[in-house]
């Protein structure tokens, strides 16, 4: 008489192993090699990210070091006896240091303003300061009424505009990294070029007055320095204006956006 625990061949002979086949099965599943996995991309190189991370770099070696400031600037050229690229273009053989100082100032400027709204989306710029005043309000409406629930609402909406606000504080970052290292090496080499003239061609009548531009005027500030600066001021404020005319209107003709004429014009099919 057989065992009752035994299990019962089938009809071809063999033993039923269905049961003892589930556990294994099961075990096989659970120990299986998971399939590979799909290499990760190679990051990509941007040339323009490295250049930004190189300028801010090299801007803060620069501000840091007087020697290799010195060093950078003398490439451009400082003298008719240490010429180089900058100086041929718009160094005048040291004779117009005004005209000089004028136009290193517009090229300054004009290449961080290319620079500045190369990195900036003024559309998203715009809509996060709106939203951001618009945000403000009810945030603090919801701190007066003083309910939990109100203010736990808002949470999400702060997380997100949080995050907008980093993304344009950072993308406006990149273009300051280039704004800084030629602030820095633009008026190194505007120093140098005074410094390296005679006391003729460092004396101009500016202002009704003859100044030497090697003279202080205000503690250790030369005058060189303080022109330099009143010229560099306009030429930012429209480059930047233009440049972000010229992008806001590309934008509208790339999204077949409609602008609304100005007050006081008629727009098709009104009346003047």
């Amino acid at each position: 008489m057989s065992d009752p625990d035994e299990p019962l061949p089938s009809e071809d002979g063999e033993e039923d192993s269905v049961v003892a086949a589930e556990p294994t099965a099961a075990v096989e599943a659970k120990t299986a090699t998971p399939p590979s996995q799909a290499p990760l991309p190679r990051p990509q190189f941007h040339f323009m990210t490295f250049l930004y991370v190189f300028c801010g770099l090299l801007g803060v070696w620069m501000l840091f070091d007087a020697s290799f400031r010195a060093q950078v600037a003398g490439l451009l050229g400082t003298s008719p006896t240490n010429p180089g690229p900058l100086y041929t273009l718009i160094g005048f053989q040291s004779n117009y240091l005004l005209a000089t100082m004028l136009l290193a100032g517009a090229i300054e400027m004009l290449i961080t303003a290319v620079a500045y709204n190369y990195t900036t989306d003024w559309i998203k710029a715009a809509k996060v300061q709106k939203w951001s005043s618009a945000f403000r309000k009810v945030q603090m409406d919801a701190i007066r009424s003083g309910k939990k629930d109100r203010i736990e609402a808002l949470k999400p909406h702060q997380e997100r505009l949080t995050r907008l606000s980093s993304e344009v504080t950072i993308a406006q970052f990149k273009g300051m990294a280039i704004t800084y290292f030629l602030l820095i090496l633009i008026y190194s080499w505007v120093g140098q070029v005074n410094g390296d003239a005679n006391s003729v061609q460092q004396t101009v009548y500016l202002g009704g007055a003859t100044i030497n531009l090697s003279h202080t005027l205000i503690g250790p500030i030369p005058y060189w320095f303080i022109v330099f600066s009143i010229y560099t001021v306009p030429f930012s404020l429209v480059f930047r204006r233009v440049l972000k005319e010229i992008w806001l209107r590309k934008y509208v003709r790339e999204h077949h956006l409609e602008v609304p004429p100005p007050p006081g014009i008629a727009g098709p099919g009104r009346a003047a």
